[in-house]
């Protein structure tokens, strides 16, 4: 229940009737990462996506940016978000809504260094027909 109004405010953010649509897509070189996606809908040029994606523990995304805005809810577990001047800029907890602004600028990597997996419910607002994710070179960090 701690999240049902914060899932419900993702879900309502995509159109009605928006189809059910499963793939696979996640920054280079994740690991431990999977992702469901649970809607998606193309208006006015804009993707919405809604996807559900799992962190094992250990797991990371990858370094990647997004084309367009993320808006994010930590259902279960510890998300440990780093940019790529490879400073820890926040640590978000089961509750917490956290947001990723898009462009090249916005180099980040997700973590898990917990030991329970992070479930993460996640909204992209993309340009329509653009990756969920841009993978780029890890930035010179002492982690991948």
């Amino acid at each position: 229940m701690l999240n049902t109004y914060r899932r419900a405010a993702l879900i309502g953010a995509i159109t009605a009737g928006a189809a059910l649509m499963p793939t696979v897509a996640s920054a280079t070189p994740a690991s431990g990462v999977t992702g469901v996606i649970i809607s998606q809908v193309t208006v006015a040029g804009k993707d919405y996506i809604l996807r559900q994606i799992t962190v094992q523990p250990g797991g990371s995304t990858g370094w990647h940016y997004h084309d367009g805005t993320l808006y994010a809810v930590v259902e279960q577990g510890t998300l440990t978000h780093t940019e790529s001047d490879c400073v820890t800029t926040a640590t978000y907890s089961e509750g917490a809504a956290f947001v990723e602004d898009s462009g090249a600028g916005n180099v980040h990597i997700g973590r898990n260094l917990g030991t329970t997996p992070v479930v993460l419910d996640v909204l992209y607002v993309d340009p329509a027909g653009s990756p969920l994710s841009e993978s780029v070179p890890n930035p010179g960090c002492g982690f991948q």
